[in-house]
């Protein structure tokens, strides 16, 4: 994750939170940012596969 990212995440918190609040932000973004990343990599599944395959 780059500098840049963490901090508009933090400009996005408010003025006072808990260190969780911190933790789980910055987890969010950075399995945004990696399902993105799959994405335009081609390395995603169609929704009619995973449907074939839930129980």
């Amino acid at each position: 994750m780059k500098r840049e990212k963490v901090i508009d995440a933090v400009k996005e918190l408010p003025q006072e939170f808990d260190l969780e609040e911190l933790a789980d932000t910055l987890i969010f973004v950075e399995k945004v940012e990696r399902g993105l990343n799959q994405h335009e990599e081609g390395k995603t599944v169609e929704h009619a596969h995973v449907k074939e395959l839930s129980f």
